[in-house]
């Protein structure tokens, strides 16, 4: 092989290993990031609860930590002012389990129950999510999901 070749092919290694770990840095350096989520609200019938299911998938290269899910009217006071991370803190979690490489499944169900209904605003509903990655990285989606409560 002549010189000129060993060292072009030398090179491109090098360019290519260079972007390569440029690449694989960056991407453990990403915040968490949701995917396909969904919310699906069931009304409460005159013999049973209805419900509230929030589905997510979640990606963190440091694996997932927690996530908080709230669901919210559009019309509350959150729409004026903006929901924070802070707002998130004391809400309920859901459950995560791994579904293949950095992605997990999180699905988060209550029941509702008649009063519940009866007492929530009716109209559109807003599904906010608070990820936390076990790095520390957060990620806030305040609008992950939406459902109508009627």
């Amino acid at each position: 092989m002549s010189r000129r070749i060993v060292v072009s092919v030398a090179a491109g290694v090098v360019v290519l290993g260079g972007a390569g770990a440029f690449a694989l840095a960056y991407a453990g350096d990403q915040s968490p990031a949701l995917a396909h989520s969904t919310a699906r609200y069931t009304a409460p019938a005159a013999d049973r609860d209805g419900s509230l299911t929030f589905t997510t998938d979640v990606t963190a290269s440091s694996d997932v930590k927690s996530v908080k899910v709230l669901a919210w009217p559009a019309n509350s006071s959150f729409a004026k002012k903006g929901l924070t991370a802070k707002d998130m803190a004391g809400v309920e979690s859901a459950v995560c389990k791994p579904s293949g490489g950095d992605i997990e499944r999180c699905t988060y169900k209550v029941a509702v129950t008649r009063a519940d209904a009866d007492g929530s605003p009716k109209g559109q509903w807003h599904v906010a999510v608070l990820v936390t990655a076990k790095d520390g990285d957060t990620t806030l989606d305040t609008k992950a999901a939406d459902f109508t409560v009627a």
